[in-house]
Order: structure tokens, then C-alpha cells, then sequence
């Protein structure tokens, strides 16, 4: 089995979360949360977690409403994914991740965190999220 090395973001227009992981544990962990200006990130620090993680695929979550279909915030975040590709040559997946913010609030509640999500990376460990879903499907 070869092992592969992921790199995952939670797309937001304010903040855009990260997690990395690898196949052979199957483990993810979050990172620091990026800043975005209205979904655009700072495209160096995107660089330098590529070039530091250098990963094998780039899964960035997308945001469908409950019934499946699109939303305004899906279409920035296919825009998102279709720059990383575009711009780094990264193999970049398209991750369903409904309910992954909620659950990672629930997450941050039920260790005793504040409803204050500005202290706490909500975003990133949405992104921890995303990927072990990913795992659970692979």
C-alpha cells in the first residue's frame, strides 16, 4: 500500500480551514485557520503548506445544502479547488461536507469551549472532519 499525504480545507469567505493527514494511520489533525478577504486567501500561505506538507491529494470541502443541491458558497468553493489545481498542479478532490461545521461547533461545545468560535478553529477542525469522512469513503 502506498502511502498518500492529504491536505484539506473548509472554504469560507472569512476563513478557510486546514487539515492534514496520510493514509497508512488514517489520522487527520487540524491546523491553523487561514484568513480570507471574501473567500480569497493569501495565496503564499497556500504555497508554503504545499510546499511543507506536500501532499498527494488536496480535498477541499463543498458545501451543498440538505438536499444536495448547490449553493452560491459551493460554486466559490469549486472556484476555490479549480484555482489550487490550476495554480499548483495539485490533484484536488471535492469533498461533500454538509453538517461538518455544525458537528465541528458540537465538537468544540462538548470539550468545554465557548460558543466563541473566534477563539476557537471551528473552520479547522471542519477541515479534520472533511478528511476523516474522506477516509471513512476510501
Amino acid at each position: 500500500m502506498t502511502v498518500k499525504s492529504l491536505l484539506a480545507f473548509d472554504y469560507g469567505t472569512k476563513n478557510i480551514g486546514v487539515a492534514t493527514g496520510q493514509t497508512l494511520t488514517r489520522s487527520a489533525n487540524a491546523q491553523a485557520q487561514l484568513k480570507a478577504k471574501d473567500g480569497i486567501p493569501d495565496w503564499s500561505q497556500i504555497e508554503k503548506l504545499l510546499k511543507d506538507w506536500q501532499p498527494d491529494l488536496v480535498l477541499v470541502g463543498l458545501p451543498l445544502n440538505m438536499d444536495g443541491s448547490e449553493s452560491e458558497l459551493s460554486a466559490r468553493a469549486r472556484k476555490f479547488a479549480n484555482r489550487l489545481h490550476g495554480r499548483f498542479g495539485v490533484k484536488v478532490e471535492l469533498v461533500d461536507e454538509r453538517l461538518s461545521s455544525f458537528e465541528a461547533k458540537g465538537e468544540v461545545m462538548a470539550q468545554g469551549g465557548s460558543r466563541h468560535y473566534k477563539s476557537n478553529p471551528v473552520d479547522s477542525i471542519a477541515a479534520r472532519l472533511i478528511l476523516e469522512s474522506w477516509f471513512e469513503r476510501n
